[in-house]
């Protein structure tokens, strides 16, 4: 990858951006993405520094500027030094990509645990919240920024089974993202969101064996009007988008990136 290629000014040349979970996945694909076109790019970690350390990698061969930060967005704390020494280092966030998220449990609503909940609560909701109130001194002080929330079909109701509680934490941040937009617009902070479908990544296969998660993905596959699933690419490829200045004008919204997904329990939107 060529952090260098194309014609011209890079997209987001310059700016300063942070992503969260950028190990692996979506958030290494978004890392990617971000400092090709010119970001200087925090990435965040939880407990996959090697990884981290892969992505740094790429990124300087490639001639961009980046740097690995350990921090559990579900602590406050972790989460401001995490921004703190962005801000040390790059002078500025001008972007925030909330992407780090977990999911708990499989299982009827009947027989939900309590402490699986919490943990996505926890890090599914007052992660971006936590990541969107350290930023946001700084973005109003610029009159300038961009959060992207990386949410889930499942908040907007698509019909799998077992998956309740996480999807409860995902549509919560779709109106987190419609509220911070609201509340951030007058200081030209735009806020939107995605919503991924299912995508080729660690998460989406978990502990299942291959045969298991090639099932999974036959059954995605025939869900979507483009007859396949995601690659984490197809998410960068819309986190890019929303964090640069093509759009401005674009604020409180949810994208569902997802291949025409026909799956849902309703379709009253």
């Amino acid at each position: 990858m060529d952090m260098t290629a194309g014609n011209g000014k890079r997209r987001i040349e310059g700016m300063s951006a942070i992503v969260t979970g950028g190990s692996r996945g979506i958030g290494k694909a978004t890392a990617l993405a971000l400092a090709r076109e010119g970001a200087k790019v925090a990435v965040n970690y939880r407990q996959r520094g090697k990884e981290a350390d892969e992505v740094l990698e790429i990124i300087h061969e490639s001639g961009g500027e980046a740097f690995a930060f350990q921090a559990d967005v579900a602590d406050r704390d972790s989460v401001q030094a995490l921004v703190d020494e962005t801000v040390k280092r790059f002078g500025r966030v001008d972007i925030l990509v909330n992407n780090a998220g977990i999911g708990r449990g499989s299982a009827p609503l009947s027989e939900f645990s309590e402490e699986d909940f919490d943990a996505m609560v926890q890090t599914n909701v007052k992660g971006v919240l936590f990541c969107a109130k350290a930023v946001i001194p700084f973005m109003i002080e610029k009159r300038y920024g961009k959060i992207v929330n990386i949410s889930s079909l499942a908040g907007l109701g698509t019909a799998l089974a077992g998956n309740s509680l996480y999807a409860v934490t995902k549509a919560s941040v779709m109106i987190l993202t419609k509220r911070l937009a609201l509340e951030l617009g007058p200081y030209g902070v735009n806020v939107n969101c995605i919503a991924p479908g299912l995508i080729r990544t660690d998460m989406s296969t978990g502990d299942r064996s291959p045969a298991e998660s090639e099932e999974r993905f036959k059954y995605f596959r025939e869900k979507s009007m483009l007859g396949r699933i995601g690659e984490p690419e197809d998410i960068a490829n819309a986190v890019l988008f929303l964090a640069s200045d093509e759009a401005n004008f674009i604020t409180g919204q949810i994208l569902s990136v997802d291949g025409g997904r026909t799956d849902f329990l309703t379709h009253s939107l």
